[in-house]
């Protein structure tokens, strides 16, 4: 069978290929090891191509079909495989760079695109330069960071020393300050191609990501485009705008934005599939695929046709589980307490931890979006003391 080379691993995306008759061969940063009888080689920075594709070369794999990633920190090592392999796909790691560095991102937006002020932190800038620049509080985050890690809100000389601990040996364009933007954050999970949006939802937070990469648990929840027209209408303009300005290529993305009172403004996009349960409510909710049109794209198909159900008859939602606090909670005390959908959650002490402390997984449904909040923040507690 044809291989596919992929950087990082999923057990959801592993299904996926092997389902379209593909043969992975996974690149993992350590100490990643997935499942036994997986082939992969372990590289210690999954970031650096130089070191990617070594890995790939000394491999030796045959019948290479493509390359793609599984999350955001492997899509430029992913683009500068295609264009050394000759592979199918996006091969410009100049344009995905755009879709990594936070300053290049939101410096090259049209003016009309509302976002945070951002801006490199060289060594020796000062709190006082930042903060005057910036307005106080404001975020310290990695200028190519992904899902909230070592993102941190500073509102004192004390929390921004504390900020930069993650980085002692930065580069001037390793870490960026941005303007806080205090707003509930949503997202939009979509698909691009041919210059415009072939499908696209959006989704909410039970909380922001920051606060589940701090400690709390992670929930989101599909928004009813019939509740949420002019908000709906409002992210199309703003994931139209951004893409194009940033010359997407056909690919499925993840935008985040946040809704202020004067409308939305522009978070960050990345060129990769959702995170976390995503693509897998996606697909309960609408009947789209997003491994599918990811793998069609890196075999150089292009977007396939997408037949989504306009007018879904149940919205999904996913709660990454954290471990039991008193450790003794179990999947079944799950399953009596709530009417799940599906439910993954190991009660063994040895259980790998995943993002934002994840070691399971709940998703839950209703027709009415009110419902459905309510089934989240019951299992989010029900998570939180059990």
């Amino acid at each position: 069978m044809p291989a596919m080379i992929v950087i990082g691993y999923r057990d959801d995306l592993d299904l996926a290929l092997r389902r379209r008759g593909l043969t992975p061969f996974y690149i993992v940063p350590r100490p990643a090891v997935p499942p036994q009888g997986i082939d992969f080689t372990s590289v210690s920075d999954i970031e650096n191509a130089h070191e990617i594709l070594r890995a790939v070369l000394a491999a030796r794999i045959e019948d290479v079909a493509g390359v793609l990633s599984c999350h955001e920190m492997g899509v430029f090592g992913a683009a500068y495989l295609r264009q050394q392999l000759n592979l199918p796909g996006n091969p410009d790691s100049k344009r995905v760079l755009h879709f990594r560095d936070k300053y290049l991102q939101k410096n090259s937006l049209p003016p009309h695109v509302r976002r945070a002020h951002c801006r490199y932190v060289p060594s020796g800038t000062t709190f006082e330069e930042l903060a005057t620049e910036l307005g106080n509080p404001f975020v310290i985050k990695p200028a190519n960071g992904g899902g909230s890690l070592r993102t941190t809100i500073v509102r004192s000389p004390e929390d921004y020393e504390q900020a930069l601990n993650p980085f002692p040996d930065r580069s001037d364009v390793a870490v960026v300050a941005e303007s806080f933007i205090d707003a509930p954050e949503i997202y939009v999970d979509g698909v691009w191609g041919d210059g415009g949006l072939r499908w696209w939802t959006l989704v909410g937070y039970h909380a922001s990501p920051l606060s589940a990469a701090q400690g709390g648990i992670m929930a989101a929840y599909i928004l009813d485009r019939r509740l949420h027209a002019a908000l709906y209408e409002q992210a199309e303009t703003l994931a139209t705008d951004a893409l194009k300005s940033l010359e997407a290529p056909d690919c499925v993305f993840h935008l985040e934005m946040f809704k202020e009172a004067e409308g939305l403004t522009f978070g960050e996009c990345a060129l990769r599939l959702p995170g976390g349960l995503s693509p897998r409510c996606n697909e309960l909710t609408y009947g789209v695929n997003l491994f599918d049109i990811e793998i069609s794209l890196a075999l150089g198909e292009g977007v396939p046709p997408i037949e989504a159900d306009p007018n879904p008859e149940r919205f999904h939602a996913h709660i990454l589980l954290r471990p039991s606090t008193n450790g003794t909670a179990t999947q079944a005390d799950f399953e009596r307490a709530f009417q799940l959908d599906e439910i993954s959650y190991p009660s063994t002490p040895d259980a790998r931890v995943g993002p934002y402390g994840m070691v399971g997984y709940a998703i839950v449904s209703d027709a009415d979006e009110a419902t459905l909040q309510k089934k989240i923040e019951d299992i989010v507690r029900f998570n939180e003391v059990c």
